[in-house]
């Protein structure tokens, strides 16, 4: 059965969000796959999700600084496999903050474990190599890495609607700088005398947190440095 998580129309800090029109469609739900739609601050609109672990991945793209904008089902690809052509639509396009444009395939480890399912992805990414796409698969391996997926679910949830625009985030920051390191419980106690909060902040990037610790009151809040990384890598290969 077809779920969603939001019944509302998003608008996100953009009164017109990403107008982003899916490749495929889906016409009615078919193998007992759960979807839903995730309200995305970075592209400003409801993003479709076909399964849980989609979901996951949207979680932690929104929380990447390395990410400015991902949409579902960017294209669909014709692709050569023996005397045939076949069609592929990505999971997700995302655009890093380099401006470098990556497809990315989610998929549990164990469904790579079937013949059928490793020949496609392979062929899939011969056509890519040679189309000099950049393509890479993520699996729950990646994702469902914990403590990391349930705090940034936990920081997502608890940030407002509506973030703050980076020039006030990063002046209340500057009255703030000597003020941090803090405690979580500190931190969002110091920050709130400038009108501002913690989880908008650690989202956008501008704090950073351990994330292979539980998030408590007591967790180390630290400003982020120039040219920091950011507080977790998906892909090594791409850098994001």
């Amino acid at each position: 059965m077809a779920t969603s998580l939001w019944t509302g129309r998003w608008r996100g800090k953009d009164p017109a969000g990403d107008t982003h029109r899916r490749s495929r469609e889906v016409i009615s739900p078919s193998g007992g796959i759960m979807r839903c739609k995730f309200p995305s601050r970075k592209n400003a609109r409801l993003v479709h999700c076909e399964g849980m672990l989609e979901l996951d991945a949207a979680y932690l793209f929104e929380a990447s600084p390395q990410i400015t904008r991902y949409r579902e089902q960017p294209a669909k690809v014709p692709f050569p496999d023996g005397d045939r052509v076949r069609r592929y639509t990505p999971d997700f396009e995302l655009i890093l903050a380099t401006g470098e444009i990556v497809w990315v395939e989610v998929k549990p480890a164990r469904s790579l474990a079937d013949d059928d399912v490793r020949h496609r992805l392979q062929m899939v990414r011969e056509h890519m190599d040679r189309s000099e796409r950049p393509f890479t698969i993520l699996t729950d391996e990646v994702l469902r890495v914990e403590p990391r997926q349930a705090n940034v679910r936990q920081i997502f949830h608890r940030m407002p609607r509506t973030a703050p625009t980076k020039d006030a985030a990063v002046m209340a920051l500057r009255r703030c700088a000597e003020e941090l390191p803090a405690p979580l419980c500190q931190a969002a106690a110091t920050l709130a005398q400038v009108g501002m909060q913690p989880y908008s902040l650690l989202m956008m990037g501008l704090l950073r947190c351990d994330l292979s610790v539980a998030l408590a009151p007591d967790t180390l809040i630290t400003l982020a440095k120039e040219n920091d990384d950011g507080w977790f890598r998906l892909s090594e290969e791409f850098h994001f």
